[in-house]
């Protein structure tokens, strides 16, 4: 019952948006979705199953709009380097937007699960380092085609650097500018933070594809 799956699966993220895992219910899930509490059972078996089909949901939804940002991020019409850059800046934003906005895929990410969220578990979803080495590998599959073939280690570099680097500014957002370097006009604090760490990504993702090879090696290393 594809349908009924993902009304439930609807139904628990938006349960967990309001109130801390353990003290959400079954029946309420069920309800919420418009179905039995034994057609939840049939399609989860357990409050456990229901949180690792949520998570993995959840995170498997991130890493298509990572495919999508690959995708549209780029020009087409600057030089590879460039263009990479570009993609993987949008994919470093999409990231961001992500990660703020949905405690799953944050978790997931960071490895840092409060304890309102679903118990981690290793069936529950991928670790951190496993979605950012799918962040990473998704990258180079999609930009390796416009890349120099003889400069293949480099991108698979560059691409490793920065999905670390999207990842730490996810964990550590950056610290806000000095109020005089604040955007002009009347702008919300919260979004003049966001344009803020937006640009921060942007300036550390452009720079892993700026870097010589060599360089953006020791810098992976020295982030391992």
């Amino acid at each position: 019952m594809p349908a009924a799956r993902e009304s439930l699966l609807d139904a628990a993220y938006t349960a967990l948006t309001a109130r801390a895992w353990s003290d959400i219910r079954m029946v309420e899930v069920a309800a919420a979705a418009g179905v039995s509490r034994q057609t939840l059972y049939n399609e989860f078996g357990s409050k456990e199953g229901l949180a690792r089909a949520l998570v993995r949901r959840e995170t498997d939804n991130y890493l298509a709009g990572v495919a999508r940002a690959l995708a549209r991020g780029g020009t087409g019409r600057a030089g590879a380097r460039r263009d990479a850059a570009a993609r993987m800046v949008a994919a470093a934003a999409w990231t961001l937007r992500t990660a703020r906005a949905n405690p799953l895929v944050r978790a997931a990410l960071t490895g840092c699960w409060g304890e309102w969220l679903p118990a981690p578990s290793p069936s529950a979803g991928p670790a951190p380092a496993e979605l950012v080495g799918r962040f990473c590998a998704q990258a180079v599959a999609a930009l390796e085609p416009d890349w120099p073939a003889e400069e293949l280690p480099a991108l698979g570099t560059a691409c490793e650097t920065a999905a670390r680097l999207t990842l730490s500014c996810v964990v550590a957002p950056p610290a806000p500018a000095p109020p005089g370097a604040a955007p002009p006009g009347r702008v919300p604090a919260q979004r003049a933070r966001r344009d803020q760490e937006a640009e921060a990504v942007s300036r550390l993702v452009r720079g892993a594809f700026g870097r010589p090879a060599g360089d953006g090696a020791r810098a992976a290393a020295g982030r391992g």
